[in-house]
C-alpha cells in the first residue's frame, strides 16, 4: 500500500487557523490535552446555550442526532459496529468498567499479565485486585527496544491467565507497544485482552479487528482534540457475551419486574444515565474532524514531527532523549542532569510554551528500571510545525545552565 498523501503546508495553515489556541501558545502538550478546533468549541457552546435557553431535557431531545453521532464516528475510526461503543466520562471510567467486569469473573490464583510501562491508574487497580481477590499480577519483560516482549508474553501463558492488559502508548515516552502482536497471542490462547489506547487514539490508526482486543478504552481530550470530561469504551461481541458491567443503573439495564432486570443491548450497558451531553456532542465532532483530515495522514505527520524534535533535542548539549521502541509516536521525553523537569515546564510556560512532565509515579516499574525520576514530556500533533520545533528547541537551549 502506498504511503498516505501528506498533509500539505497549505492544509496545516488552514488547520491552524481553525484552531484558536495556536495564536496564543506553542502547544507541545497534546498528550495532556489537545487544542480543540473551532468546530468542536462551537458544538459544545451551542449545546450549552441551547440547554440554557430551553432546558436540559428538552435540549437533549432536540439534539438526538448529534448525541448519536459519536457512536457512529468512533465505530468508523475503530472499524467496529456502533453497538460496541460506550461513551463515558473519561478513559479511566472506560478502562475501569472493562477491568472490573473481567475481575468479577476471576478468583484467587488467577493471573493478569501486563507491561513494564503500564500506567499508574491501571496498575493501582491490579494491586487492589491482588489485595481484594488474591489474583496474581505478572509483568511481562520488555525486549531490547523497550517494547513488551511478545515472545516472553507467549511463554508466560498458562491456564490461570485470565486477562492481558496493556497500555498501547505509555504516558512517559514515544514507545508504541505491539498491540496487534499481543492480540494474536491473546486470541490463540483464548484470553481476554484489554488495550488502553488513551494516548494513541487520535494520533494513530486503531482497527480493533486487526488488534484483536476484547476491550479498548480511550479519552476525548488528548489527540482526538475533544472536550475534557469525555471518553469511550469499545467492547467486542465476545466481551459482551462474557462479561457484565460492575455497576448498573436505569440506563445500563431495564427493571422489568420486582425481581428481574435486563441489561441494555450492546456496550450501552457500560454507560450510566447522566452524562456531559455538550461534551458528548463535541466528542463526535472531534472524531469526525480527525476522520476528515485522515488518521493515516495524521499518524505519518506526527511521527515525522516527533522524529525531528528528538533530533533537535539530542543535538543540544547536556540534554538526553529517553524514548523507546522501534515504532515511535508523537510523545518526546527528555531531561537534563542539572535541570528539574517541573522547573523546565514552568519556565517554558512563562514563555507561552506548553509541555508536561512524567514522574516515576506514573509508570513506576519502567522508570525505576531505567533510573528516571522525572522527565519533560513534549507531545506534538499534526497542526504543529517545523518552525515551532525550531522555536521550541531554541527556548529549551536557553534553559541550559
Amino acid at each position: 500500500m502506498p504511503p498516505p498523501f501528506p498533509i500539505t503546508d497549505e492544509e496545516v495553515e488552514r488547520l491552524r487557523a481553525d484552531t484558536p489556541g495556536t495564536a496564543n501558545v506553542l502547544h507541545f502538550n497534546n498528550a495532556g490535552a489537545g487544542l480543540m478546533p473551532r468546530a468542536v468549541l462551537d458544538a459544545v457552546k451551542e449545546q450549552l446555550d441551547l440547554e440554557a435557553r430551553i432546558g436540559g431535557y428538552e435540549a437533549s431531545a432536540r439534539s438526538a442526532a448529534a448525541l448519536r453521532r459519536p457512536y457512529d464516528a468512533i465505530a468508523d475510526y475503530l472499524n467496529c459496529d456502533p453497538t460496541g461503543i460506550a461513551v463515558v466520562e473519561n478513559a479511566t471510567v472506560a478502562w475501569n468498567q472493562a477491568f472490573f467486569a473481567v475481575l468479577d469473573t476471576m478468583k484467587a490464583g488467577d493471573r493478569i499479565l501486563t507491561a513494564e510501562a503500564e500506567y499508574a491508574s491501571n496498575f493501582l487497580s491490579y494491586l487492589k485486585a491482588k489485595e481484594d481477590r488474591g489474583v496474581i499480577v505478572d509483568v511481562v519483560p520488555s525486549n531490547d527496544h523497550g517494547e513488551l516482549d511478545v515472545d516472553a508474553l507467549r511463554s508466560m501463558i498458562d491456564d490461570r491467565v485470565r486477562l492481558i492488559a496493556v497500555t498501547h502508548v505509555p504516558t512517559n515516552g514515544g514507545l508504541v507497544n505491539p498491540a496487534e502482536a499481543v492480540g494474536k497471542v491473546a486470541r490463540e490462547a483464548g484470553i481476554t485482552y484489554l488495550l488502553d489506547a488513551c494516548q494513541s487514539a487520535g494520533q494513530r490508526a486503531l482497527d480493533v479487528r486487526k488488534i484483536g482486543c476484547d476491550f479498548l478504552s480511550a479519552t476525548g481530550r488528548k489527540y482526538l482534540r475533544g472536550p475534557r470530561g469525555t471518553g469511550f469504551l469499545y467492547a467486542s461481541p465476545r466481551a459482551l457475551e462474557r462479561y457484565r458491567p460492575p455497576t448498573i443503573d436505569l440506563h445500563a439495564a431495564k427493571w422489568e419486574g420486582p425481581e428481574r432486570y435486563r441489561w441494555a443491548e450492546g456496550a450501552a450497558r457500560f454507560e450510566n444515565w447522566e452524562n456531559y451531553e455538550a461534551g458528548k456532542i463535541g466528542l463526535g465532532v472531534s472524531v469526525d474532524y480527525m476522520l476528515d483530515v485522515g488518521i493515516d495522514r495524521i499518524e505519518t505527520r506526527v511521527e515525522a514531527l516527533a522524529a525531528l524534535l528528538r533530533e533537535r533535542l539530542e543535538s543540544l548539549p547536556g540534554f538526553s532523549v529517553h524514548d523507546l521502541g522501534r515504532t515511535r509516536c508523537g510523545i518526546v521525553t527528555f531531561s537534563h542532569p542539572r535541570l528539574d523537569a517541573v522547573d523546565v515546564q514552568d519556565r517554558l510556560r512563562a514563555r507561552a510554551v506548553n509541555v508536561s512532565t512524567s514522574s516515576a509515579a506514573s509508570t513506576r516499574i519502567d522508570m525505576t528500571k531505567r533510573g528516571l525520576p522525572t522527565l519533560v514530556r513534549a507531545s506534538v500533533h499534526y497542526y504543529n510545525t517545523g518552525e515551532e520545533i525550531d522555536r521550541f528547541t531554541a527556548a529549551v537551549e536557553q534553559l541550559n545552565p
